[in-house]
């Protein structure tokens, strides 16, 4: 036993020997993706067989290493841009996948010369969008947080579809070979909608049940240690509660763990960093999932690359060549009139240059290589499982051109397109907020220290003094950066709306439920407070300094009431004579 342990030791020891290689040497070439360098270290250790023996498996990828990756990249996700694109992310995430998988199947079992049901299957395990290549290597990249958003959302809701219905799939042909007519009854086609359905919903109630669970225990917890292991007992309890536990005590349902670890990973990370958090959590656990992740992608990717089979690429290089092709062809197909629908039905524009980045940025590796791992070698009957070597080849073949290829050329790709990170004002945006949030920190424990006798007075004063000067200072140079750049200051506007919106709908609901006001009042109060919110959502703002943009319920209450200073336009004229004497030419 001892034995078995040292020599998987030594194996995960090597692993990190290569890696830290390919770290100085991705440090002294400079801007060349990690996670490149990685998968092409491990496809060299293959031909060199340098014999990296960690068997790379179906239940390795899913169950060990995806949780954390997907709950770390939801957790960092910014909610805020998350929210202002979930239309074209569920657009393209779920009928956007179908249409797809249709549309690659139907071509595929032409050009490859397999059965349609083979062909949909081998769609529907290549076509979902990766999330741990895309997560992986667009941080890497410094994409902008609108595409970093838009692309990691999308492969991070997909993938929970792709899984539903490569099982499905996967389950016909097992049962009865692969014939079209077991998929072409319409209560077939029912159920295949129904799956979707359920397992979406399905992680999606697990994901909040389960993140407000640890929520609430961490909301009265001050003990960051103990919150990094509720944390992670988070990322894999909510994947293996929803995809194996509830799955399994219910005949025939199958949840998404990937939904539920991805929404968990947003509840936690914005909510539950915000009200349930010290600044010393946050960062003990954004840090220690951040390098959770840096471990578990250094594993996968050098673990790919190693067990690529060499021989079975060379072997059907040809199928390989058509499948690429086919799969860069059904993804256009679907982003540009999908994109371009949704650009019409939600008040968002993904503009033509980012639509580009979304179909060459539509990575495929861990997933697509994990569901073809767990292929079985025969079907119900006993016979081989059909095309099952020319499967492997195909997934192992799209994920390497995608990694290596697509990945190599993306930073090019947006350096080309004029896609750049952020403006040179918005990196100076975001240095100024970022000090004054240190100097309130810094006076709050001032303040502290005080209070508690820990500060003397003339040493407490100097503190106050000193960084009171310069929030001050701060305060101005923010004010005059944003009035140099109006754009800046509207997205910031419609950030903080949005947060106001909240509290005051908190506030309304808590005093509806304490009795202060009553269901009737109430109601209505709340269906204002919606339509604010989702004037905002829409990208139109509520607030503004020339003009009023909405009139309360409560001032046409007041007005009805008979009471004039409620009304709107008594506020008008008052604002007018305000500005008339404010531009009075002085002696």
């Amino acid at each position: 036993m001892a034995v078995e342990v040292a020599a998987e030791l030594l194996d995960l020891l090597s692993v990190f020997i290569i890696a830290a290689g390919v770290g100085i040497f991705v440090a002294k070439v400079g801007r060349f993706p990690y996670t490149i360098a990685l998968l092409l270290a491990g496809v060299t250790a293959s031909i060199l067989e340098l014999g990296i023996d960690i068997e790379l498996s179906h239940d390795l990828i899913l169950l060990v290493l995806l949780p954390p990756l997907l709950f770390e990249g939801a957790a960092t996700t910014d909610l805020e841009y998350f929210r202002r694109y979930l239309g074209p992310i569920l657009a393209l995430a779920v009928p956007g996948l179908i249409l797809s998988v249709i549309i690659l199947g139907l071509l595929g079992q032409y050009v490859f010369g397999i059965p349609l049901l083979v062909a949909l299957l081998f769609a529907a395990m290549i076509l979902p969008t990766d999330p741990v290549s895309v997560l992986a290597l667009f941080e890497e990249l410094g994409a902008p947080d609108r595409l970093a958003v838009l692309v990691e959302g999308e492969s991070l809701v997909n993938d929970g579809v792709g899984v539903v219905l490569f099982s499905t799939l996967l389950a016909i042909i097992v049962e009865y070979g692969p014939d079209t007519s077991a998929l072409l009854e319409p209560s077939q086609l029912v159920d295949f909608m129904v799956d979707i359905a359920v397992a979406i919903l399905g992680g999606l109630v697990v994901g909040l049940a389960a993140g407000y669970a640890v929520y609430r225990v961490m909301v009265s917890l001050d003990e960051y240690t103990t919150e990094i292991v509720l944390t992670l007992i988070l990322a894999y309890g909510s994947f293996l509660l929803a995809e194996h536990i509830l799955s399994n005590a219910v005949p025939g349902v199958q949840f998404s763990g990937v939904i539920a670890t991805v929404v968990a990973g947003l509840f936690i990370g914005n909510r539950g960093a915000e009200y349930a958090m010290s600044p010393q959590t946050k960062i003990s656990i954004f840090n220690t999932w951040e390098t959770a992740a840096f471990l578990v992608n250094t594993l996968i990717f050098l673990l790919i690359g190693a067990k690529t089979p060499i021989g079975q690429l060379l072997t059907h290089a040809q199928l390989i060549a058509l499948a690429i092709g086919l799969v860069l062809l059904a993804r256009a197909l679907v982003v540009y009139p999908v994109v371009s629908v949704a650009n019409r039905l939600v008040d968002v524009n993904v503009s033509r240059k980012d639509q580009h980045v979304l179909v060459w940025g539509g990575l495929h590796a861990s997933i697509p290589i994990a569901l073809v791992l767990g292929l079985p070698a025969t079907t119900a009957s006993g016979a081989p499982f059909p095309f099952r070597e020319e499967l492997r080849a195909m997934v192992f073949g799209v994920a390497a051109f995608s990694l290596v290829v697509q990945g190599m050329t993306m930073g090019r790709l947006l350096d080309r397109l004029g896609v750049i990170r952020r403006s040179e004002a918005e990196e100076l945006y975001e240095t100024l907020v970022g000090r004054a949030r240190m100097v309130d920190s810094a006076l709050e424990a001032a303040d502290e220290l005080y209070g508690n006798n820990r500060l003397p007075g003339d040493v407490y004063d100097d503190f106050r003094a000193e960084y009171g000067r310069e929030k001050e200072a701060l305060q101005k140079t923010i004010s005059e950066l944003l009035s140099d750049n109006p754009e800046i200051r509207r997205e910031e506007l419609l950030i903080g709306e949005r947060q106001v919106l909240k509290r005051e709908k908190s506030a309304v609901m808590d005093a509806m439920r304490t009795g202060i006001i009553g269901d009737e009042v109430g109601r209505p109060l709340l269906e204002e407070v919606d339509l604010k919110l989702s004037q905002v959502g829409q990208g139109h703002s509520t607030v503004n300094e020339t003009e009023e943009e909405y009139d309360e319920f409560w001032r046409q209450r007041a007005q009805e009431f008979g009471l004039r200073s409620a009304s709107l336009s008594e506020r008008k004229e008052s604002r007018d004579v305000r500005s008339a004497g404010d531009s009075e030419p002085t002696e």
